[in-house]
């Protein structure tokens, strides 16, 4: 089961839960706002201690 980490969506700014792979390194992907179905793009990067950070960001960011 992938973790999940809470982010906000940047369009009706309700907070969702999204599941991702912190094994990955840096990567991008799409998922639809599970409020109001817009879709975010969300960013893992991993930092120098190994820890991810998700970030929400709109499709005209």
């Amino acid at each position: 089961m992938l973790p999940t980490e809470s982010a906000t969506c940047p369009y009706c700014w309700e907070q969702v839960e999204i599941g991702y792979d912190p094994a990955e390194q840096d990567h991008e992907f799409w998922e639809d706002c599970h409020v109001c179905c817009r879709p975010i793009l969300f960013s893992v990067t991993l930092g120098f201690d190994g820890a991810a950070t998700l970030t929400a960001r709109s499709d005209d960011d």
